[in-house]
């Protein structure tokens, strides 16, 4: 499954559409030594997405590296394959274990020129959790800092990018997070109206700091509802990919 879900004809096919990037999720066990499909030591996640840069290479397409499950899970729901919660926000262990495959990813790449820059967590916090979500809330622009903080101990030069809580939609946990200038914003949508006004709040927390606003993804609606809301992102300077790439 790894080494068929992408391959270099879809790369190809993305590069041919006229898009300039592909966001690249990847499972933080494909850095470690748990059991993750088929393998429980010598994962090989550099091996595997290496190849998916040298693919991009070739056809000239920057490279998003979107860590999509966190060790402990980042968001508890089912798209970051954890337990439940938001385990990475309130554990030290995990947090340990994401800086740690932060800092040797960016080790790794830190003068790969096709890697645009280190989308640091997948939709953070689901809303599930009552009275939770605000404590979590409030601990994220910490787990951010750390991953930022890991990153930059090896890697000076790539763009980080945060993404806002609650389906990447939240940036009121965000405020005061230009850690340096190499630090902007991503954003999430898949449905609802398709005009600016859809998408007024990431406009003005972009205006607000002063830093690029990013929809890391869109999918899953009609050809209408997609070819009006991209319009609506290049009309407000603001770049995207859809879901999965």
């Amino acid at each position: 499954f790894k080494d068929n879900y992408v391959t270099e004809a879809d790369i190809a096919f993305i590069a041919s559409t006229g898009a300039n990037t592909i966001r690249l999720p990847f499972h933080y066990k494909l850095f470690t030594d748990e059991d993750y499909m088929g393998r429980t030591v010598a994962q090989n996640g550099f091996e595997l997405i290496d190849k998916v840069i040298g693919w991009c290479k070739e056809y000239d397409l920057y490279v998003i590296l979107d860590m999509h499950d966190a060790p402990g899970g980042q968001t508890g729901d089912n798209i970051d394959d954890s337990y439940g919660y938001p385990w990475l926000m309130v554990s030290a262990e995990s947090k340990a274990q994401y800086c740690d495959i932060w800092r040797r990813i960016a080790e790794h790449y830190r003068n790969e020129p096709t890697v645009l820059g280190y989308d640091l967590l997948n939709e953070p916090i689901a809303p599930y959790f009552g009275d939770d979500v605000a404590m979590l809330n409030s601990k994220l622009k910490a787990v951010y800092r750390m991953g930022f903080d890991a990153i930059r101990e090896v890697d000076p030069y790539h763009i980080v990018m945060l993404g806002g809580a609650q389906w990447n939609s939240n940036f009121e946990p965000l405020a005061d997070c230009n850690f340096d200038e190499q630090v902007m914003y991503s954003c999430h949508r898949y449905g609802g109206d398709t005009d600016s006004n859809a998408i007024r709040s990431f406009i003005e927390f972009r205006d607000s700091v002063n830093r690029p606003m990013y929809m890391g993804e869109i999918g899953h609606n009609t050809d209408e509802w997609m070819s009006s809301f991209c319009k609506t992102m290049v009309d407000n300077n603001i770049g995207y990919t859809f879901w999965p790439y």
